[in-house]
């Protein structure tokens, strides 16, 4: 039995550049991390619009799950470059 379709997400906000690494490193130099656009989504929602998960899903189509589900994955994408001098690399799925 194959798994089910992933449910399409609505996602307005945009990419600022291709990715965000350290400076100074030339970015084939790094390790990469990709962050998903509705990964990105859903950290611009719930972080820096305040938005509640149960807000987020409806603002991208998806159930409060899914976005706990979508935010902690992106979350640790993010911690793990920031602290661990990494490129987060936006990618259009």
């Amino acid at each position: 039995m194959s798994p089910r379709p992933k449910k399409e997400r609505k996602c307005e906000g945009n990419f600022c550049g291709r990715a965000f690494k350290p400076t100074g490193t030339p970015l084939s130099k790094l390790e990469q991390v990709d962050l998903f656009r509705d990964e990105m989504e859903a950290l611009r929602l719930c972080d820096r619009e305040g938005m509640t998960q149960e807000e987020a899903g409806q603002q991208m189509g998806v159930s409060r799950g899914t976005i706990q589900r979508i935010i902690t994955i992106a979350r640790r994408k993010t911690a793990d470059a920031l602290s661990n001098g990494k490129a987060l690399v936006f990618v259009e799925e």
